[in-house]
């Protein structure tokens, strides 16, 4: 049986690094609590509960609908159009953030009221 492509996930497009792209870049309180990853193209970007929600902002801007969990120990996909979870390919490495690296991060630059400052 041949593998067939999953339409918005690519087997070879790399993570664009271990934080989000824009916070690190400036935009936004420059923080995130935890990291999503495009699965087109690899960009990585701040979760919906972060201050910035640059994954998302991501996928409307691009057009690429897929993102997986860039966490420590979870491999989710999520679909931003049916907006439903699903399994599916590994991707490839990293699979994750470094696991010294804290969340929410970067350390320097996350509030001491950093919770008040989250999306719900």
């Amino acid at each position: 049986m041949e593998d067939r492509p999953i339409p918005g996930i690519s087997l070879t497009a790399i993570p664009s690094g271990t934080g989000c792209l824009e916070c690190l870049n400036g935009d936004g309180p420059g923080w995130w609590l935890h990291l999503r990853r495009c699965a087109q193209c690899g960009h990585i970007g701040c979760c919906d509960s972060s201050p910035s929600q640059h994954a998302s902002a991501h996928a409307r801007a691009v057009g690429h609908a897929v993102m997986r969990s860039f966490e420590p120990g979870e491999n989710w996909f999520y679909q931003h159009t049916t907006k439903k979870f699903f399994h599916g390919p590994r991707l490839p490495d990293p699979q994750s953030r470094p696991l010294d690296q804290p969340a929410p991060a970067p350390a320097d630059k996350v509030p001491a009221d950093w919770r008040d400052h989250l999306h719900r």
